[in-house]
């Protein structure tokens, strides 16, 4: 398990290495000058002044230097635990954004992924046994998961929000009040959280119930489940037995998804005005902020590895049969 489990971090290391450097290349190929931006926002009309601003916020965001010089201190910077400062929100370090819009996307993210995925398995091993749900209910899923996230959440903000006036259409709270723990400001915390959610839910819930629902199809009628039953066993323990078979590809598939997801989430932050890690990008594409860039794809990446290590790891603990193949190949 520790060699099986050291290959698997050496993998994830160099995953992270790839991916950072290609996020760190990305906003520098992007056309047009961040720098000449926050200097217009100082509004000087004097040429020498807006030369010396110009010089001071090179050197300041280190960007007078040469392209591989700016690379290798990003590495220094970054194994100090420093993301820089933002030029969207100039002077506010990166980290301090990115620590404020974690828990918004967070909040989104970890109860849509576990409750749909939860749901719709036990929806989609359900359906299989029912032909009556089978035939009228499920097709919705079909629907479910061909729907982009984008468009989904227009449409919920749409009907819900401005035609039914029944969810607020943006932002995480509402501006009249100050966050705290007060049962009001709760209260429309929860408001403006459900319509997110929901659209994340509703596409992922339908995808992982037609998942479930092939896959339970397909062992019921395996040759344990006509043996087991041959052999006088009940129903309910061949479908336990289907079942716990059929999740097995279903981990694998939260893991292939994840960063599916994880798009989708900041996709839907886009549409509420969210002001989770995808509002951060939107932010930070508009200004053309390198280092917020960075940094919320060094977050993104970060957060995707380590849930998919995750993910192996419980996937060990689920199917025996991998610890018993870990033990020969160890042997």
């Amino acid at each position: 398990m520790r060699q099986y489990f050291g290959r698997k971090l050496l993998i994830y290391a160099l995953t992270f290495f790839a991916a950072v450097t290609i996020n760190w290349m990305i906003p520098r190929f992007m056309p047009g000058d961040p720098i000449q931006g926050l200097v217009a926002r100082a509004q000087v009309a004097d040429p020498a002044s807006v030369d010396a601003m110009n010089a001071h916020y090179r050197n300041l965001f280190g960007l007078d230097v040469p392209v591989w010089e700016q690379y290798m201190n990003f590495w220094g910077a970054l194994l100090r635990g420093d993301l820089g400062l933002s030029i969207w929100a100039f002077p506010t370090p990166v980290s301090d954004l990115i620590v404020r819009a974690i828990p918004y996307t967070l909040a989104l993210l970890i109860p849509a992924i576990l409750l749909s995925w939860w749901a719709g398995n036990r929806f989609g091993a359900f359906a299989a046994r029912r032909k009556w749900l089978d035939n009228t209910i499920l097709p919705v899923g079909y629907i479910l998961t061909a729907t982009p996230y984008m468009w989904l959440a227009l449409l919920l903000a749409w009907s819900l929000a401005i035609v039914a006036g029944i969810f607020p259409v943006s932002h995480a709270y509402s501006f009249s009040l100050t966050p705290s723990w007060s049962p009001e400001f709760l209260g429309s915390l929860l408001a403006h959280w459900v319509l997110p959610f929901a659209s994340l839910f509703l596409v992922m819930f339908g995808g992982w119930a037609i998942g479930m629902r092939n896959l339970i199809i397909y062992e019921l009628e395996a040759d344990y489940s006509n043996y087991l039953l041959a052999l006088g066993a009940r129903g309910k323990l061949v479908r336990d037995y289907a079942f716990r078979n059929a999740v097995l590809p279903q981990i694998t598939g939260l893991a292939l998804q994840l960063g599916t997801i994880v798009a989708g989430a900041l996709v839907t932050e886009i549409v509420f005005s969210y002001p989770g890690i995808g509002y951060l990008i939107l932010q930070a594409i508009n200004s053309q902020d390198f280092f917020l860039l960075q940094g919320v794809f060094l977050f993104i990446v970060l957060g995707v590895l380590i849930a998919n290590f995750i993910i192996d790891a419980v996937y060990t603990l689920v199917d025996p049969r991998t610890r018993v193949r870990l033990q020969g190949a160890g042997a």
